[in-house]
Formats: C-alpha cells, sequence, structure tokens
C-alpha cells in the first residue's frame, strides 16, 4: 500500500484560501482523471467540501507522488502553487489512513462529532467508482471510512461533542440568550432552498419567529419549502431573488445558503436595509471587528440523523414539521438540474474542535461594543454570500464560516472523543494489517497453483507408468499425494501470511517467490485478478 493523500482544510487555510480553491463537480472530475494520467498514480479520490480539499492518490513513488499531487490541486483550484503549498498537509500510508478515518469520524471537522461528513465520504466513493478511479485500494480505504465512521457514532457519544452549525450560528446571534427567547416574534429572511437552508428554515420556525421568508433563484424551489413550512403551522412566504433587498429591510434575520459565485447581499445592501432602524444603523463603525463568539455547548443537541444527503439534527430540530417532506424536499433541490446548487448546501452540519487547530490561523478579536442589532445576518455558505464588510456596519451582527470557525476553536471537547480516537488507532491497525496480509495473498496463490500444476503432472507421469490402476487406486493416490502437499504447505503459508500482517512484513512476498521460484507472471495474473473481485464485492450500498 502506497496510500498518499495532499489537501488543505479549515485547520491550515483561512476561509479566503478556501473559498478560491473550492472545487465543483466538473473540476473534481478533471481533477481525477488528470491524477490518473499522472505517472506516479494509479487510483484517485477527491474529497471536498465547504471545509476541506483532499486528494487521495495510491502512488509508486512518494516524492513524486507529492509534487504532482500538489501541482494539480494547484492547476485545478485556480491558487498558485507557491501560495498553495503553505497550506497544504501531506499524509502517507498509515497516517493517510489514520486520517481519512478521523475525518469520517468527524475528529477534524470544524465541529466535532458532525456526522454529515459519512455522506461526503460516501459521495467520493461513488464519484471516484464512477469515473473508474477507484482501484481496490481506495475501495477498500473509504469503504471501511465508512463503516469506522458509523462505529464512532453508534459506540460513542461522539454526537454529544457538536452541533448544527445551524444552531451553532444561531447561538452566536443570540450573543447569550436562548435561541428560542431570542427568536420570539422575529421576522426571518431564508435565501436559498437546499438542504442547509431548509434546516435553518425549519430551525427559525421552531423557534417562534413571527414569519419566515424563503427567497431562491427558482421559486419553484422556494414555494415547495414554504408549503412544508405552512403545514407546520409557521407563516411562510416565497419571493424572487430580486426581492431580497426590498425584504431584508423588514427582516430581523436573515440567513443565507446560495451557490452563488459572488456576493448575495453587498455591504451597501445590508447598509441601506438597516438605515434609520437605531440611532446610528447603517454607519461604519470605528475600528470594529468581526464578532467573538462565545463558547458552544457540548451537549446541546441529539444525535444527528443523515439520510439521502440531507441531514436533520435529531427530532428537535424539526418538532413540529413533517421531517421526512424537508428531507425530500432538500434531496430534490440538491439532485435537481439547471441551478447549480454548491454541495456545501448538504455538507456542514458540524461542531468544532480544539485538538489540532493551526494556532496561527486563529486571530485575536476584540470584544464587540455593546450595541443595539437592527438586524442578525448567518452566512453559511462557501465561498461567502455576505460582504464581510457587514461587520463595521452599526445595527448588524454578523456570523459567518471564519466567526465561527474562530468560536468553535474554544468549544469544549467531549469526553468521548477519546473513545472515538482509540477506535480509530485500532481500525488504522486492523486495515493496515488486512492490506499487507492481502499484498502476499497473490504469492500464496502462485505458490498453491504451482503445486497442483506438479501433483497434476505427477499423476499423469504415474498413469503413464502404471496404466493397470483402476479408478479407486487412481483416485486414492492422487488424494494422498494432495494431502501431502497440503500439510507441507499449510504451515509456511499460514505463517507467512501472520508475518506480512505485521508492520514490515512486506518483504515475506518476495522472500517466498525466490524461496519456490514462482514465476512472476504468475503472481501478477493473480494481482491483476483481486482488485477487479474486491471492486465488485465494495460496489454494494455503503
Amino acid at each position: 500500500m502506497s496510500l498518499l493523500v495532499v489537501g488543505l482544510s479549515h485547520r491550515s487555510a483561512p476561509v479566503s484560501v478556501l473559498e478560491r480553491a473550492a472545487l465543483n463537480a466538473d473540476t473534481q472530475a478533471k481533477l481525477l482523471q488528470d491524477t490518473l494520467a499522472a505517472e506516479p498514480a494509479a487510483e484517485a479520490a477527491v474529497l471536498a467540501t465547504c471545509n476541506r480539499i483532499e486528494l487521495y492518490a495510491d502512488v509508486d513513488k512518494f516524492h513524486a507522488g507529492v509534487a504532482e499531487l500538489s501541482t494539480l490541486l494547484a492547476q485545478h483550484s485556480g491558487v498558485g502553487l507557491e501560495e498553495l503549498t503553505p497550506y497544504l498537509y501531506v499524509h502517507y500510508e498509515d497516517r493517510a489512513v489514520h486520517h481519512l478515518f478521523s475525518v469520517a469520524c468527524g475528529l477534524d471537522s470544524m465541529v466535532v462529532g458532525e456526522g454529515q461528513i459519512l455522506g461526503q465520504i460516501k459521495d467520493t466513493l461513488a464519484r471516484a467508482q464512477e469515473l473508474h478511479s477507484a482501484g481496490k485500494l481506495l475501495n477498500d480505504l473509504f469503504q471501511q471510512a465508512l463503516r469506522v465512521g458509523k462505529r464512532a457514532h453508534s459506540e460513542t457519544g461522539i454526537d454529544r461533542a457538536g452541533q448544527s452549525l445551524v444552531t451553532f450560528g444561531l447561538e452566536q446571534l443570540a450573543a447569550g440568550q436562548s435561541v428560542d427567547a431570542w427568536a420570539q416574534g422575529k421576522r426571518a429572511l431564508v435565501i436559498g432552498a437546499g438542504s442547509m437552508s431548509s434546516l435553518a428554515a425549519a430551525t427559525l420556525a421552531r423557534a417562534g419567529v413571527a414569519e419566515v421568508v424563503v427567497a431562491n433563484r427558482t421559486v419553484e424551489r422556494a414555494d415547495r419549502l414554504v408549503e412544508i413550512l405552512n403545514e407546520a403551522g409557521t407563516a411562510a412566504r416565497a419571493v424572487a431573488m430580486d426581492a431580497v433587498a426590498d425584504e431584508l429591510t423588514r427582516a430581523d434575520v436573515a440567513i443565507s445558503c446560495t451557490g452563488a459565485t459572488g456576493l448575495v447581499l453587498t455591504a451597501e445592501a445590508i447598509r441601506s436595509a438597516v438605515a434609520g432602524r437605531t440611532p446610528t444603523a447603517g454607519s461604519e463603525v470605528p475600528g470594529s471587528t468581526t464578532p467573538a463568539a462565545g463558547k458552544a455547548g457540548s451537549d446541546s443537541r441529539s444525535a444527528e440523523t443523515v439520510r439521502g444527503g440531507f441531514s436533520v439534527e435529531g427530532e428537535a430540530a424539526v418538532a413540529g414539521f413533517d421531517a421526512a417532506a424537508l428531507e425530500q424536499h432538500g434531496a430534490w433541490v440538491d439532485n435537481a438540474p439547471g441551478e447549480q446548487v454548491r454541495p456545501s448546501e448538504a455538507e456542514t452540519i458540524a461542531a468544532l474542535a480544539v485538538a489540532g487547530r493551526v494556532p496561527e490561523m486563529r486571530r485575536e478579536r476584540t470584544p464587540e461594543p455593546v450595541r443595539q442589532v437592527a438586524l442578525a445576518l448567518l452566512d453559511l455558505a462557501m465561498p461567502r454570500d455576505v460582504d464581510a464588510a457587514a461587520h463595521r456596519i452599526d445595527g448588524v451582527r454578523l456570523v459567518d464560516i471564519e466567526s465561527l470557525a474562530d468560536a468553535s476553536a474554544d468549544a469544549p471537547m467531549a469526553a468521548d472523543v477519546d473513545l472515538v480516537r482509540t477506535i480509530v488507532a485500532d481500525e488504522v491497525a486492523a486495515f493496515g494489517a488486512a492490506q499487507r496480509a492481502a499484498h502476499i495473498t497473490p504469492t500464496v496463490v502462485a505458490l498453491r497453483t504451482m503445486a497442483a500444476d506438479v501433483v497434476a503432472s505427477e499423476i499423469a507421469r504415474l498413469d503413464g507408468r502404471l496404466p493397470g490402476l483402476d479408478e479407486k487406486q487412481r483416485a486414492e493416490i492422487t488424494q494422498t499425494v494432495r494431502r501431502v502437499v497440503d500439510k507441507l504447505l499449510h504451515a509456511p503459508t499460514v505463517r507467512v501470511k501472520q508475518l506480512a500482517a505485521e508492520p514490515g512484513g512486506a518483504g515475506y512476498a518476495d522472500a517466498l517467490r525466490t524461496l519456490f521460484d514462482l514465476d512472476q507472471e504468475t503472481v501478477a495474473a493473480v494481482s491483476r485478478a483481486t482488485p477487479h473481485e474486491a471492486e465488485g464485492k465494495n460496489r454494494g450500498p455503503a
């Protein structure tokens, strides 16, 4: 196994770099094709979310692989290699396996314990299989990562370590109040109608807002979400995107999560929307910084349920709503042709981790002066939907991905995280042992094939020398010879598999081939057959 991963994430790169490096579906496909065309790589997969971009590959040369994968990431992301390199991390072999398993368990997420990453890993594997870029190694790796992630969620309380990004963002906007108390009677504007926006609308409605207005480029999609909200007893209506500026003037809180590549809410539009609401609303705040966010609760939600690409924050998040209808709506929007909906809409249910954060990526933030808030903005999009300059507008509180990351740096970690780390360590060791043992299997198969050929040859020779043997005698002799060969080979082949599973055991396959003078082409033929068999076995539902 020569697994290599090169990537960048919220731990290694600022949001501004992640925004620029974001890969759409077409770019991901081209990246996979170009990676396979590169000399060092035999298999490839791309894990791309709003908080990470990682390229996995089976390479035959470490240094050449790192250079090639880094260059390809830079070329397809549009960020120059020199600028991108300081933010890249590299993991190799067992460390690469450990990294993916940790990601699958939510340990490396912006928010510890997120379950949405499992859906993203499943999508990554499906995309690689569809493009025929995943062979035996990556099929085995990603299938096992899914199992490890599910095991972590079922055997530990890792879910309690984090919370929905929507709920966490609303808590930051509430600034110390409970979300329910803060939201009571407010008028809410939700921009976008995908999975994340659907969850945001349901959460606001459950919290008791007076009205939810849903704006979307395709009004039909907004109408479907509004219908669900109305059926649950919440006043809601749909508007076109060109009505956002007007609706913003009446809104108390706005949440935006779209697939737009440019800003949806400019500083000028926000300034106009709040002008006159408070004595100084709409004016610039001298020396204003991004709001310092409070600590996240470590046990604030029930276990998250992930269904078909749409996450709901347990029953609590959709109390009073038709959860199945919300999920169906989210899946319909995310999979609908036409309007581009970024995967980030269905990607970011998470809670934030302390361990492993890059200190230099955190900057000190001075506490925000206490001031009256006329408009609260939550930007869950990547790239951002809301102009960051809104932080400097008096009467406006903006919480975005960057400020959520900073807020999460001090979020308390659940004790269950240690249990998950133990699971990951055990699973990495087991996966490595299985891969090393599998490496010697073709050689063992070739050895037994050679032995069977020798037995067949000798029996044929015996038939020529003793043509008078009857069938019963011939069968008994044949069986005896086979038993002798099997007994002679049993101990060495079992032992060599055990030795090969240990660290540094890869050389036993070479030793076996040398000792028995095995035909290299025979071994290679068995090796070529194995990935196809494994691939067929692994293509079932994850």
